[in-house]
Parts: C-alpha cells; structure tokens; sequence
C-alpha cells in the first residue's frame, strides 16, 4: 500500500514537473514572440522611413511575396515543413538526452538533401525567369516598375532556397525542447534589415533592402546549425527516397498542409494583380495597413485562440458539445467584445497613428492618406475575422481541416470579382474592402457547414454582436466629439499627437464599458471581476 502510495506521488510530481515545465516554455515562447512582433513593427517603420510608399518600396514587396512562401509560409514556425517534423521525429526520439540513431539521422539527412535540392531548382528558376513571374503578377504595373522587382526578386531568389530547409531545423529543435532558438531566429531577418539599411544610405533603387533580406534569411539558416551539431545530427547529403518508409510519412502529411498553407498566398497574388494598376505605393500602403492590422489583432486572436483550442479538442473527444457551444460563444464574445473598440479606435484615429509612427523621411502625408485609406475598409473585418478564426479551430478540433481549406478555396474567385468591382470605384480601399466582405463570406459558410458535426447556438453570440455594435456607434460619436475638440484648441505636433491618441483611447474604453454595463453586456463584469481579482492579490 505504501509503495503504491509512492507510485502515486512520484506520478503527480512528474505531471506538476511537466506542467511546470511547459508552462515556462509557453510563457518564454509568449516573451520572445512579442519581442519579435515588436521588433518586426520597428523593422517597417524603418523601411517606410528610408522608402516611403512609393516605385521602390512596391517592387520590394511585390517580389518578397515570393521568397516569402517560403521562409514565412512553408519554412516558418508552425509552417509545413515544421509541422511535419515535429510530428514524425517526436515518435522517433524517445529519449531527447540521447544522441539521435543512425536511422533518425539518415531520414534528417534524406528529408534535407531532398528539400535543399528541390528549393535550391525552385530557387534557379525564380532567378533565371524573374522578369516573366513579375510580369504576370503585376501586369499593370510600368516597365520601370516590373523590372525594378524582378532585378530585387533574383536578389532575394536564395531565400527561397533556405525556407524550408529552417522549416526542418525549426522542426528538430522543437521535437528536442528547444524553444527558444526557432523562435528568436525570426528575429534575425529583422534585426539585418534594419542595421544594413540604416548603415547604408541612399539606396535610391532598393537593391540594398532586397539584399538584406537575402542576408538575413540566410542569418536564419546559420544560426541554428551549432545546435543542430550539439544533439548529434550530422550533415551528410542522402537521397534514399524509396526505401524509407519514414521518409513517405512525411511526404503524406507535407503536401496536404503544402496546398493548405498556399491558399491564403494566392488571395495575395490576386490583390497584387489589382494593385498593380493603380498609384505609385498602392501595395506598399496595403502592407502597411496590414501590417499595422495585424499587430493587436494578430496578438488578441492569437492570445485568446491558442487555450481554447485545446479545450475544443478535448471536448469533442468527449463529444461533450453543450459546453464547446459554450467555451465558443464566451470565447468568441469576448474576443468580439474587445475587438469592437479597437475598431472604433482605428476608424477615428488612424490617419494620426499613422502620422506618428510612420510620417518622417521618405514616408509623407500621401503616404498617410493612402495608409490610412486602406486600414478604415481593412478593420471593417475584424469581427468576422474574430469568427472566422474561432470557428475555424472547432473544424480542426473535429480533425477536419478540409472543409476550412475548401471554403477559402472557393473564395478566391470571389475576391478576384469584388476586386474588379470595388477598385474601379475605390482605388486602394476597393482592395481591403474585399478582403473584409471575403472574410464575412467564409465565416459564414463555415458557421452554417459546422451543423455537419454539431449544431451550434448563436443566438446569445448575435444578441450580444447586435448590443456590442450599438454602444460602438454611439461610442463613437462620443469620441469624436472629444476628436473635434482637441483639435479646435491644439496644434498638431508630435507630443499633442501622443497625448491625443492616449486619452481618446482611454476614453474609448471607458465610455464602451460604461455603455455595455448599461445594456447588460456580460463580458464587462466578468472582465471587471477578473481585473478586481487581479488588484486584491498585488495588494496583498
């Protein structure tokens, strides 16, 4: 009885380890990914800074969409190519203090040699046939235009080289526990960006910024090799393809999440195609305003999705589906119940966020308008993108990822037809206003095909959408009241700017919170509560 007690405890120590341990990982990985996001913000200031929105800046981001599928996309963390390494290595290496067997080191050098050598021909032929891949991308674009993208497309054409061959070491490194070099690697591409082009004036042609992308990539590449060597991998080319059963596992769970994870490229193919026909730094602008999109929703979707996943996987593993209805509809109520404020903040105060961060050097008041143009219609998806995405991880939760992929699929033509119907009547807002009515379609479509694997309650979801969107208008008029305000009795400058977005803000919130505490919006106490929670335990 005593030694089973023992048992027992020794388990729940080694569980409380374990969770420990993981959520010390969770909380460094959480650290260096803000760092990254921070550091990759100040990494587009500083470009916008040296090249505003204009010749220049759009053949950059035209042609880095291309290396881009895959460092970012296919070679990136939580890519492919990773994905796909965690999962057959992890049931290869019991022992993570042992040095990897013959067998694991020769599938680690069959599946590189294969990837370099398949990468490094995609590589030559992006280099060799630039000129012609920009030509179909940006067809409207001038001659000037095309070709300064094609020559800033074969400087980055090494990149495409490296992208999945990081995927693979990012893959490794995670299976042995090794979280933080994969996720301070990205960083590097940032930090060469920012050094190079900022010691290195007057690159009136871009070449220097394509080159040091090409750079930093290539910092990615090298930087994990040390480590690689310490766990005993070692570096010999093998091509053994046939013979290795391993080798087809992961080819078989590769190309699904290769096709998966390119969908998303093609909508950004389609916009570059519009794009190209309308002013100098159109595309520039809508990668700004994405960018500066994505930083706080990216960041909420992605703080609030990552827990919830798991509990929807262990609940339909229960088929318990009362409360996936219910973790869903809280989940997502409170992402929405956030995200309706920062819409509001967004609409109001843009142009002048964009004058802060972004409005010096190169980058001028243009460069504002069209920045901001393209932000107002983009944050219009921020609700749907809250649902798409929530509802998205129930699919994934039931291990349907084909229906998600599908639906996007279907969408592209979609996109392309309000692409031509809006642009002609928008310009560079016509864009970003598609991609918001494309993100409403998806999530509906999702949100009705999810009745093939339970039935789904939204109606406490929309009456709570319909109270949240209410108090937002009048939210809003409150705010600019104030807005207008200001502006009657300060000049613009620097500091009355950074005092101006501060208290409107603060006001934002504050008048939302009081509104939905009017109108009995759940979420606002339980936020108040846990708030209250958290001041009484710093007190004590």
């Amino acid at each position: 009885m005593a030694n089973n007690n023992t048992v027992v405890e020794n388990t729940q120590n080694t569980n409380a380890s374990k969770t420990q341990s993981l959520l010390k990982a969770a909380w460094i990985i959480a650290f260096v990914t803000i760092i990254s996001k921070l550091i990759g913000f100040l990494r587009d200031v500083v470009i916008a800074n040296f090249y505003g929105a204009g010749m220049v800046s759009d053949a950059y981001f035209y042609a880095y969409q291309i290396p881009a599928i895959s460092i970012i996309l296919l070679g990136g963390i939580g890519g492919p190519f990773h994905s796909a390494v965690v999962s057959v290595f992890s049931k290869l290496i019991p022992n993570l203090e042992q040095k990897p067997s013959d067998a694991v080191n020769k599938l680690f050098n069959t599946f590189l040699t294969s990837s370099f050598l398949v990468f490094l021909a995609l590589g030559v032929l992006v280099f060799v046939f630039s000129d012609v891949i920009m030509k179909v991308i940006i067809a409207n674009g001038s001659t000037e235009l095309i070709h300064l993208a094609s020559v800033h497309l074969k400087i980055m054409a090494p990149v495409l080289t490296v992208g999945g061959v990081v995927g693979i070491y990012y893959g490794i490194l995670i299976v042995y526990k090794e979280f933080l070099i994969p996720n301070i690697s990205p960083i590097l591409m940032s930090v060469a960006i920012i050094a190079i082009i900022s010691l290195v004036r007057h690159d009136n042609s871009g070449v220097v910024l394509a080159l040091a992308t090409t750079v930093g990539a290539l910092c990615q590449f090298v930087y994990q090799l040390p480590k690689l060597k310490s766990l005993g991998f070692k570096f010999r080319p093998n091509l053994d393809v046939f013979n290795n059963p391993q080798y087809k596992n992961i080819l078989e769970l590769l190309f699904p999440a290769i096709l998966s994870s390119t969908v998303g490229q093609v909508y950004i193919y389609v916009d570059m195609f519009f794009a190209s026909q309308l002013q100098e730094g159109a595309w520039s602008a809508i990668g700004y305003a994405n960018r500066l999109f994505q930083f706080p929703v990216g960041v909420l979707v992605t703080a609030f999705l990552v827990p919830l996943f798991p509990i929807f996987s262990k609940l339909v593993g229960e088929k318990d589906y009362d409360n996936i209805r219910y973790y869903f509809n809280k989940g997502v109520g409170l992402l929405n119940f956030v995200a309706f404020p920062i819409l509001v903040l967004i609409i109001l105060l843009s142009t002048n966020a964009i004058q802060l961060i972004f409005q010096r050097g190169a980058f001028n008041e243009v460069a504002t308008m069209m920045v901001s143009e393209a932000l107002c219609y983009l944050s219009i998806s921020i609700i749907f993108y809250v649902f798409r995405d929530s509802i998205t991880r129930v699919f994934y939760a039931f291990n349907d990822s084909k229906t998600p992929f599908l639906v996007a699929l279907s969408s592209i033509v979609i996109k392309f037809i309000l692409n031509f119907l809006f642009v002609k009547q928008l310009g560079i807002g016509g864009i970003t206003l598609s991609t918001s009515f494309v993100t409403l379609i998806n999530g509906f479509w999702l949100g009705l095909l999810i009745k093939k694997k339970m039935s789904m309650d939204y109606g406490i979801y929309f009456k709570n959408l319909l109270k949240m969107a209410v108090i937002s208008v009048a939210t809003y008029y409150v705010c600019l009241g104030a807005y207008r305000l200001w502006d009657a009795h300060f000049a613009a400058t620097q500091l009355t700017l950074i005092v101006k977005i501060t208290l409107i803000t603060l006001l934002c919130f504050a008048v939302y919170s009081v509104f939905a505490a009017i109108v009995r919006i759940p979420y606002v106490f339980e936020l108040y509560g846990r708030a209250k929670g958290k001041l009484m335990k710093f007190k004590k």
